[in-house]
């Protein structure tokens, strides 16, 4: 056999033992109980695409999702576009939203306005608004404004509004996320549970007890597999992080577990991102794999998994 041929054959083969793997691994120990009213809504990021709103929403459909997870813009140009993107395809649509002021009175006013914003729109009801909330800089209290703000407009308007487990911001990490928790009943959780990871360089197996607590109120989760080094893996269907991405469908199991059997909706959003998320070349800042084929493959093993 001539060297290239051997070579297509035997890349042909290692993809083909990996989806095989990959499926087996779908299919593998999940979580079975089902109520009727489950839902599993998975939405796609535009991070890093590099079309236009039009564009993005073809393909995001013709891919397979539910729909898409997006900044809540403040142009009318912008909105427009959107709106008529989003029922062109009919798309879902869940906002994000946040402050970037390191004043907090300031940062606070801008939030409230943008949050208000997306709540309040008359054109399409999120299914969903995720919030980048506060700074980790800030102090309890002032943090706390911001969550008991949105817990009041939660039961306004009926959005499910949640808070985003992020570096940078209040739930930066794991004991931070807890001492919120612990004083405020009513907070809901945004998981991107790589964050933590990072933070804490490890798969958290030494804060499990602080780790089940927040996947108590997790209502939507970022699937994205983190691990001691970064927030992001440069492939999750590479072997060598086979340990992340177990632990992170682990953590994953025991949120949809529990909306499976309480009945509920469970949002989630691919969100592997480009450069310089996914590491890339030196000089050429060229990624390693492909960030959309990455999160298509996320979606679909979600799907396999919990559905």
């Amino acid at each position: 056999m001539k060297r290239r041929n051997f070579i297509q054959a035997s890349a042909t083969t290692s993809t083909a033992l990996l989806l095989s793997s990959l499926d087996i691994f779908a299919s593998t120990n999940k979580p079975t109980f089902m109520s009727s009213n489950f839902d599993l809504k998975i939405m796609a990021t535009n991070w890093g695409f590099p079309g236009t709103i039009d564009e993005y929403c073809a393909k995001v459909k013709h891919d397979g999702y539910d729909g898409i997870e997006i900044w809540w813009q403040s142009e009318q140009k912008d909105h427009d576009e959107l709106f008529a993107a989003l029922k062109k395809y009919q798309l879902e649509v869940g906002f994000l939203c946040a402050g970037y002021q390191s004043d907090f009175k300031e940062h606070f006013e801008a939030f409230k306005k943008m949050i208000d914003a997306a709540a309040k729109n008359d054109i399409q009801k999120p299914l969903y608004i995720n919030c980048h909330s506060g700074r980790d800089y800030f102090s309890f209290d002032d943090n706390r404004k911001l969550i008991d703000y949105t817990m009041q407009l939660a039961k306004e308007t009926g959005i499910k509004i949640c808070h985003e487990t992020h570096r940078s911001r209040m739930l930066y990490a794991a004991p931070i996320a807890r001492n919120f928790i612990e004083k405020i009943p009513g907070l809901r959780i945004t998981l991107d549970i790589s964050h933590w990871c990072n933070v804490h360089e490890s798969l958290l197996h030494d804060q499990q007890e602080t780790v089940d607590m927040v996947l108590q109120r997790v209502d939507h989760i970022h699937a994205r597999i983190g691990h001691p080094e970064g927030p992001q893996v440069n492939d999750p269907r590479a072997p060598e992080w086979d340990d992340a991405l177990k632990a992170h469908f682990t953590w994953w199991d025991k949120v949809v577990e529990q909306k499976k059997k309480n009945g509920e909706r469970l949002t989630v959003l691919t969100e592997f991102g480009p450069p310089h998320y996914m590491p890339a070349l030196p000089y050429t800042i060229q990624p390693v794999a492909d960030q959309w084929a990455i999160n298509v493959h996320m979606m679909q093993l979600l799907r396999k998994r919990y559905l």
